[in-house]
C-alpha cells in the first residue's frame, strides 16, 4: 500500500454518474480506453473522448467494431503493461463474455463499468442487475455503486483493487442505468495532483508484460497437465480472498485522502439494534433506506444491509448480521431462472433454519419501486412472521397492476 497522505484538496461539482466514471478514469491517468457505445453507457465513452480530445487526458482511445473488440484491446493493453479502461451494458456485456474469462484468467488489472441494463427480449433499455451479475462466475471482481459520489470513488478505487499484487484480477463496477447513469448529483472530486500521490502509475512488470524482444511466455495454450487448470482456479479463489482485505486497506486509505469511509464490502445501517434486515444492492438501497427509517418510526426494528461487492462474496459480513436476526427479507432486481433472484439464492445458503427469510422480486424491466411500496413489503413480512412464526419464502413476485 502507498504511503499514508494528508486530506486531498476536493472540489464540488454537480455531474451524472456515466460523467463521474468517466472523471475518475481521467483522474486515474488511464492509458488506454476503448469501448463500443451502448445505452446507457455511452455517455462514459463520449466524456472520455472529448476529454482527450481537448488534451485533458493524455490516452489512446481505440474505436473498435464491436464490445467482444473492445474488450480483446483493453485486455492487450493491460498484457503489454498499460493501465487500461472498457466500458459497456446489457447485450454488450454478453458479447465480451468470452473475453470476460481471458482477461481473469490471464490475471491482468483492469477497470470495467457496467451501466446496468435489462437484456431483452422483448427489447428494454431500463435498469435491471441481470446484467452484472450474469458474469458472477468469471473471475471479475464486481461492485454495485449506490450513488454519483460513490460511482466516481469505486472506479477510482477499482484500478488500485485490481493493480494491487495481492489480487492481479478485473474488477467490474456497476452502476444502475438512467436511475444513476444519467441523474446529476453533487459529488467531491480530489485534486490530479493529491490522486497522482495516492495513485501512482501502474508497474507495468507486474504481473508480467509482453513485449517485443522481452521474456517468452505462453498464454492460452492447451496446458501438458490439466492439473494446470485447477492450480489456476485455486491461485484466482485465494486472490479472490485475499481481495476482501485489499478493499478494506484501499477504502482505509482513500478514507484518509478524501474523509469518505466506506469500510469494506459492505454496509449496515440501524442494523446494531435490529430484529430483522433487508438486504439489497444498487441506486434503489437510498429508497430502501428510507423505508426503514419510517418502519423505524411505526416501531418495526429493522435495518439495512447493502451489499457493495459481491464478489468477492461478503460471506463474513452477511453471517455476522443474519445469525443474530429474527428474519431476513432480500430485494433482487434481476432473475435467474429456475431459481429466482441471485442474491436472494446466494444470501439463503447463509440463513439458519430458525431464521425467517423471503427473497422479493422486484423492479424487473425497470419499473421504479417506491420507498412507501418497499415499506409495505417488508411490514406485510415482519407482521407475518410475528403472527405465524418462522416462514421461508424464496421467490415472492412484486409486480404492481399495470396502468397504476
Amino acid at each position: 500500500m502507498s504511503k499514508q497522505i494528508p486530506l486531498a484538496k476536493q472540489a464540488r461539482k454537480v455531474l451524472v454518474g456515466d460523467h463521474a466514471v468517466a472523471e475518475a478514469v481521467k483522474l486515474a491517468r488511464v492509458n488506454v480506453i476503448s469501448a463500443y457505445p451502448i445505452t446507457p453507457q455511452t455517455l462514459i465513452v463520449e466524456r472520455i473522448s472529448e476529454m482527450i480530445e481537448r488534451g485533458e487526458l493524455r490516452a489512446d482511445y481505440v474505436r473498435v467494431e464491436s464490445e467482444f473488440a473492445a474488450l480483446a484491446t483493453v485486455y492487450g493493453a493491460a498484457a503489454g503493461g498499460a493501465r487500461a479502461f472498457t466500458a459497456t451494458s446489457s447485450h454488450g456485456l454478453f458479447y465480451m463474455y468470452e473475453m470476460l474469462w481471458w482477461a481473469a484468467a490471464s490475471r491482468v488489472p483492469l477497470v470495467m463499468a457496467v451501466v446496468t441494463r435489462v437484456v431483452g427480449p422483448p427489447w428494454n433499455i431500463h435498469d435491471e442487475h441481470t446484467d452484472l451479475l450474469a458474469i458472477r462466475d468469471s473471475g471479475w471482481i464486481i461492485g454495485m455503486a449506490q450513488n454519483v459520489q460513490e460511482a466516481f470513488d469505486m472506479t477510482l478505487t477499482a484500478f488500485k483493487i485490481s493493480e494491487n499484487e495481492k489480487v492481479l484480477l478485473p474488477v467490474a463496477i456497476g452502476l444502475d442505468g438512467f436511475i444513476l447513469s444519467h441523474t446529476a448529483e453533487p459529488l467531491d472530486v480530489p485534486s490530479q495532483e493529491d490522486v497522482d500521490t495516492w495513485l501512482p502509475p501502474r508497474n507495468s512488470r507486474i504481473p508480467y508484460t509482453i513485449e517485443p524482444g522481452g521474456e517468452s511466455i505462453t498464454m492460452g495454450n492447451l496446458p501438458g497437465n490439466d492439473v494446470y487448470h485447477a492450480i489456476l482456479k485455486k491461485y484466482m479463489d485465494e486472490s479472490m480472498e485475499s481481495a476482501k482485505k485489499v478493499i478494506a486497506e484501499v477504502y482505509d486509505e482513500y478514507g484518509k485522502l478524501t474523509g469518505r469511509n466506506y469500510g469494506s464490502l459492505t454496509e449496515c445501517y440501524r442494523c446494531s439494534d435490529a430484529k430483522y434486515v433487508a438486504i439489497s444492492m444498487g441506486a434503489w438501497s437510498g429508497d430502501i433506506l428510507n423505508a426503514v427509517d419510517r418502519l423505524r418510526d411505526e416501531g418495526y426494528p429493522i435495518g439495512l444491509l447493502r451489499i457493495r461487492y459481491i464478489r468477492p462474496f461478503p460471506e463474513e459480513d452477511i453471517s455476522g448480521w443474519i445469525n443474530s436476526m429474527k428474519g431476513v427479507i432480500v430485494f433482487d432486481r434481476d432473475y435467474s431462472a429456475g431459481m429466482g433472484g441471485v442474491l436472494a439464492s446466494e444470501i439463503g445458503g447463509f440463513v439458519p433454519s430458525n431464521v425467517s427469510f423471503e427473497g422479493v422480486l422486484a423492479g424487473l424491466g425497470g419499473f421504479d419501486v417506491s420507498a412507501d411500496e418497499f415499506r409495505v413489503i417488508i411490514r406485510e413480512f415482519i407482521d407475518k412472521v410475528e403472527h405465524e412464526g418462522t416462514v421461508r419464502i424464496r421467490k415472492y413476485w412484486y409486480i404492481p397492476e399495470i396502468g397504476r
